[in-house]
């Protein structure tokens, strides 16, 4: 499977970079009471963190606001997932568990402060294209609800769009049927690349200890 990056999207972001992981041969469940407990109590520390703070402030979030904004998305309207997830735990709207690998990724999302997605590898189809979305583009996203992709930011298959760091598809959500993975990780362009391969390094290995299976992971950008 291979993933590209489009030239208008490095025309817009020239920094713009993107984490890949492949995982093959891998068990998604209910999640083990080990991450449950984890992910409950970092929201609950986060809640006190942030109580009177502005998660704007927060550089990661911040950064994702203007690159949203770079690509003509408004962020006020249409908030990247990270800032979304912060909101939601700042009005103790804790998140609900899914499985195993949904709430892994929710949590990671809130632990490195910028947008994730999870997805099926089985249900995608052919290269895979990160670019900015047209009219044309849309899709029946997690929450049932159709989504507009014009002037957004997208991972797109053969298929057309299914994933985006505003939020994702129901095409290719992971379930506990899944046994291929891919993980986009949509860095904030001022990290450097060998701190996004360390990030890399620890996601993975965290994601195996809990799913097995095996992980392949790259810089793109």
């Amino acid at each position: 499977m291979e993933i590209q990056i489009s030239d208008e999207v490095k025309q817009v972001i020239p920094d713009f970079k993107i984490g890949i992981v492949r995982y093959h041969d891998i068990q998604v469940s209910d999640s083990p009471q080990m991450l449950k407990g984890r992910l409950r109590l970092f929201q609950e520390s986060l809640y006190f963190d942030y109580a009177d703070k502005k998660v704007t402030d927060i550089p990661a979030i911040n950064e994702w606001r203007k690159l949203f904004k770079s690509v003509g998305t408004d962020p006020n309207r249409y908030r990247p997932s990270n800032e979304a997830l912060y909101r939601r735990v700042q009005k103790q709207q804790f998140l609900h568990n899914v499985n195993s690998a949904v709430d892994l990724n929710n949590f990671l999302s809130l632990q490195y402060q910028i947008p994730l997605g999870i997805y099926d590898a089985d249900q995608l189809d052919g290269t895979i294209l990160i670019k900015i979305g047209t009219e044309q583009d849309s899709y029946i996203a997690i929450n049932e609800r159709e989504v507009s992709l014009a002037k957004k930011l997208l991972s797109a298959d053969q298929q057309g769009p299914f994933g985006s760091p505003y939020v994702d598809s129901k095409r290719s959500a992971v379930t506990e049927n899944t046994r291929n993975a891919l993980h986009l990780i949509y860095f904030q362009p001022s990290l450097q690349k060998d701190e996004a391969n360390q990030l890399l390094q620890a996601l993975s290995s965290m994601f195996t200890q809990i799913h097995g299976g095996e992980a392949v992971y790259e810089v793109l950008g």
